[in-house]
């Protein structure tokens, strides 16, 4: 099956394929409706009619770089199910092999308005097919393939760096150099105007964006600005999940906004986003090992996260889950180390066995940061 709509270019969009029951021809020759949302700085949604099948043949699409499928209704509906993607290369024309999209996303808050993949960073493509394995409930209802442009991002003239700043009285360990959100170009606009803040960060939960690991650190802004949009636009939260996010040269990037030194409520560990923070690696760490640069970036931002309220960074300490959808049923009180990977607390492959067998070393890093 095929469906064409005209190609466009937009300076930054999110375009929605949907993926619900419809009549639509094997030829592609149906017209199905489409809707088009837009967003000050450039966002855009598309929004197109699908068949019952679950399969969206070769197509040509608007280009993007980051996707992902959505669905209303319960989070886990495609959890027993499968869901992988093919994208074409707009340069070469070539098209990837399938990938497969993790089907049950545990980045996520405590309340989750709807279901949604992780997604996925394809570098710039102008086609996509995708093949949807639905488990024994069959296709979730408003089954949709979310194509992200991140565009250009927000002109500002704010400060975009944060300078390095050593050791004070509240904390143990030098603040690292961030980049801020002006810095990656984060569209102000989209997300919730206030802020959401939890208990004292106890912990910190170490993630990966399961994108890839090849890129160049020159691109980590777009890849962030593409994950945002599809945490917000796509996903339907507030802002950005992760606390902090860190590429493979080692730079620090703000994510939600709030304050880098708040207890800033993040969404990034079902049912223990309170009393931590979810700090992201740019790129897959399943077996390709996380440059050294990476490591340090990650121990720097753990080390003076946790020095702020006085946890040490080779220490433990207990958090109570706050959902049954986690590792532990809700209000089980759970000993983790204060630098945990995200599979501490949810039943996934995040971070990858190849970072989550580097904690031990990041954790002995950030305590001799914390030592001075």
């Amino acid at each position: 099956m095929s469906i064409s709509i005209p190609a466009a270019v937009l300076a930054g969009c999110t375009t929605a394929l949907l993926l619900q029951p419809a009549a639509v021809a094997v030829d592609g020759s149906s017209s199905p409706t489409a809707t088009l949302r837009t967003s000050v700085g450039g966002g855009s949604v598309t929004s197109l009619a699908f068949d019952a099948g679950g399969a969206l043949a070769p197509r040509e699409t608007r280009p993007f770089e980051l996707l992902g499928v959505v669905w209303d209704g319960a989070p886990d509906a495609l959890a027993q199910g499968s869901v992988r993607i093919r994208t074409r290369d707009s340069t070469t024309g070539r098209w990837s092999d399938w990938r497969p999209l993790e089907a049950d996303a545990a980045d996520a808050p405590d309340t989750v308005p709807h279901g949604a993949t992780a997604p996925l960073w394809a570098g710039r493509s102008d086609g996509v097919a995708v093949d949807v394995r639905p488990g024994p409930a069959g296709l979730p209802r408003g089954l949709r393939v979310e194509l992200v442009d991140p565009g250009q991002g927000a002109a500002t003239a704010d400060r975009r760096t944060l300078p390095e700043r050593p050791a004070g009285p509240t904390d143990t360990a030098g603040r690292p150099e961030i980049v801020t959100r002006a810095g990656w170009g984060a569209d102000e606009s989209i997300r919730e105007a206030g802020f959401g803040y939890t208990g004292p960060v106890r912990a910190v939960f170490v993630h990966h964006t399961a994108s890839a690991t090849d890129y160049a650190c020159s691109d980590a802004p777009r890849i962030i600005r593409a994950i945002y949009q599809y945490h917000v636009q796509s996903n339907g939260w507030r802002d950005i999940g992760y606390n902090f996010l860190v590429d493979r040269c080692g730079t620090v990037y703000e994510g939600r906004a709030g304050g880098v030194d708040q207890p800033v409520l993040g969404a990034h560990t079902l049912g223990f986003n309170s009393n931590s923070a979810g700090v992201a690696a740019i790129g897959t760490y399943t077996s390709d090992v996380p440059p050294q640069a990476l490591q340090d970036g990650l121990a720097k931002i753990a080390a003076w996260k946790l020095g702020l309220t006085g946890q040490m960074a080779g220490g433990t300490t207990r958090l109570t889950s706050s959902s049954d959808g986690s590792r532990y049923p809700k209000g089980t009180v759970v000993d983790f180390d204060t630098i945990s990977g995200h599979r501490d607390g949810f039943a996934t492959e995040c971070p990858g066995g190849a970072l989550y067998a580097r904690l031990p070393a990041i954790r002995s890093a950030a305590l001799i940061l914390q030592d001075g």
